[in-house]
């Protein structure tokens, strides 16, 4: 199985999280489109249906990825959105 590159997975985080409270703040069409579009790419990068999967998958990836780097395993970030 393929598996995504740390970091576009990181961006991609990353940017559901601002559009989901941009979307919060101040609804918008061009937002919402935004992050169907990221939601979208999430799921087909995490091999799922689900974008609340694809979160978690993505954040299982991220945290296997930063304890080969940390040998404690222990980056003190969460990073579920």
């Amino acid at each position: 199985m393929l598996v995504p590159d740390p970091k576009v997975v990181r961006k991609l985080l990353t940017r559901y999280a601002t559009l989901q409270i941009a979307q919060a703040e101040r609804e918008s069409a061009a937002t919402a489109r935004e992050l169907d579009d990221v939601s979208y790419t999430l799921c087909v990068m995490m091999g799922t249906t689900d974008v609340h999967d694809a979160i978690a998958r993505a954040d299982a990836l991220l945290l296997t990825d930063g304890r080969a780097a940390d040998p404690d395993g222990d980056s003190g970030l969460s990073l579920a959105v």
